[in-house]
């Protein structure tokens, strides 16, 4: 396995010139500024008397200034720590000082909520995009930061060059990053990430989908989750590929534009970006012809045309999309099919860094979510047909939760495997379906286990449904959905939209999963960053 910083290197001496980081409609820095950014961070943390394996939390809205950041960390062997930018205050001071963060790298705006009396062991309050001190409270420490360019110029006069460039190999167990699940006052879950798990992401990355020097990717997801931190910078990043960041989540218009102009060779994105797509672009579309997509050979090149608009929308260049996060409705995913959309779909989360399992469209059974990445098992006394617990364990996993023997004895088995939490099946070729969360299923009075996602999925396909929850109300399962209303819909249909959509799916489940009542939502689910919906906010 190739150490990632050495591939690093390669790139940053074989792409001294080119751009590496851009912000989008903003500045942009070549593989030439991320070496001297990683020179100068080393001097800095030579100077201030900073030992290798520190913390360092950076807490900001995603720029190319975020992300050198991270190198000048990463490279020279300190933890980061990636904190969302939309943590609230106490979110954010509770886990800079559970992590142990000696330094803090933030915006003015985020700082200015912030009170340092909650981050005891923090030495300094960094502005990411700047560089200006906004706190100092070790005076070597802000010596060491304001003297960097100096120290720089005095060991480099003439300039860093390609032949300056070493970068260290810190070794596979060594700790490279500490991820939270959640920004919550109660126990947070640190995931301990090492630079082993990071290089053995990225090789199987390669195999799957390699990146070329001088494609570009636009990188849309928080990068303080693994999966936009990993897949859309990291991956990328360290093989030669601009990376071009949006900073706040774009409109749709200003999205597609910016897809014009850069022309990614991948977009990773989540399923209901994809469905809102599907909804508003592809069935139209496929409505006005539909008696035209009956007739054999006509409708191939049919559906071959809407793929190339949908390509040609994202830039023209793009040779997959990656989806992940929750399943693809199983109109979407048929459609996508029959367009020959270069799809990936992904099963992962922050503990695998983030990759358990993986697919390419040509391959890929439907309803499942690829094959495993590493080792992986069902506890179940009949994995294909009755869910169990996914269980699995390789180079890319955690070694555990930061500060936490709780959640550690509870994630870990005896013999070394990890607890997903998720239930799931597994077929005789080893792909991958998921049933449900533990932690979300439903005992019914019977005794009969009752997985929400499953009741979801058939919600899922019914008229009118955008999005869907289903939930345990005093022992009755109650569907909550977010109703996509025609044009003109008026109070008579709105009212009898409950009852038509509950009908509609209790056609299809069996009766100890029948719906007993569907609730009509008022707006859009709360949803994480990667797009799930915050189930805990609907119990």
């Amino acid at each position: 396995m190739k150490h990632y910083l050495t591939k690093l290197e390669e790139t940053v001496r074989n792409c001294w010139t080119q751009k590496a980081l851009c912000d989008y409609k903003g500045d942009s820095y070549t593989y030439a500024d991320l070496a001297e950014t990683i020179e100068k961070f080393k001097l800095f943390f030579e100077n201030a008397g900073i030992a290798q394996g520190e913390k360092m939390a950076i807490c900001a809205r995603n720029s190319a200034k975020w992300a050198l950041t991270f190198w000048g960390i990463n490279v020279n062997g300190h933890v980061t720590v990636p904190l969302l930018a939309d943590f609230t205050p106490d979110g954010i001071s509770t886990l800079v000082t559970h992590s142990d963060s000696l330094i803090l790298f933030t915006d003015a705006n985020i700082w200015k909520k912030l009170s340092i009396e909650n981050m005891p062991a923090i030495k300094a309050v960094i502005n990411v995009q700047d560089g200006k001190l906004l706190w100092a409270g070790d005076e070597k420490v802000a010596n060491a930061w304001e003297s960097r360019d100096v120290d720089f110029t005095a060991k480099y006069p003439k300039g860093l060059n390609r032949e300056n460039i070493s970068y260290p190999k810190h070794s596979d167990d060594t700790l490279a990053i500490i991820n939270y699940t959640s920004g919550t006052t109660g126990n947070p879950k640190g995931v301990m990430l090492t630079y082993g798990a990071i290089s053995d992401t990225d090789e199987f990355s390669n195999v799957h989908f390699p990146n070329h020097p001088g494609e570009t990717i636009i990188s849309m997801l928080p990068l303080a989750h693994m999966y936009g931190l990993g897949i859309e910078f990291i991956h990328p990043n360290i093989d030669g590929v601009t990376v071009y960041f949006l900073g706040k989540t774009p409109s749709p218009t200003t999205l597609l534009k910016a897809m014009q102009e850069v022309r990614p060779y991948m977009v990773i994105t989540v399923p209901l970006v994809m469905e809102k797509i599907y909804a508003s672009a592809v069935k139209p579309a496929l409505e006005k012809m539909k008696v035209l997509t009956v007739i054999p050979g006509i409708n191939t090149i049919i559906y071959r045309k809407i793929c190339k608009k949908i390509c040609s929308a994202f830039g023209g260049n793009v040779r997959c999309f990656i989806m992940g996060g929750a399943a693809l409705k199983p109109e979407v995913e048929k459609c996508f099919q029959k367009m020959k959309l270069p799809y990936m779909v992904g099963y992962g989360m922050t503990e695998a860094c983030p990759l358990l399992g993986w697919e390419w469209w040509t391959d890929f059974v439907p309803g499942s979510c690829g094959k495993p990445v590493h080792d992986m098992r069902i506890i179940s006394e009949d994995p294909e047909h009755i869910a169990g617990e996914i269980q699995v364990r390789g180079a890319n996993m955690t070694i555990g939760y930061y500060k936490n023997p709780e959640a550690n004895a509870e994630a870990f088995t005896e013999d070394g495997w990890f607890r997903t939490g998720d239930l799931g099946l597994m077929d005789k070729n080893r792909n991958i379906f998921i049933c449900g969360r533990r932690k979300s299923m439903i005992l019914n009075s019977s005794g009969q286990n009752i997985y929400p996602e499953e009741l979801e999925a058939v919600l899922s396909t019914c008229p009118n449904v955008s999005e869907c929850l289903v939930v345990d109300r005093g022992g009755k399962i109650v569907a909550l959905v977010y109703p996509e209303l025609p044009e003109g819909a008026d109070k008579e249909m709105i009212y009898d939209l409950p009852e038509h959509i509950r009908a509609i799916a209790n056609k299809s489940l069996p009766s100890y999963s029948q719906i007993a009542k569907v609730v009509l939502m008022d707006s859009p689910f709360e949803k994480t960053p990667k797009m799930s919906i915050k189930r805990y906010l609907y119990r």
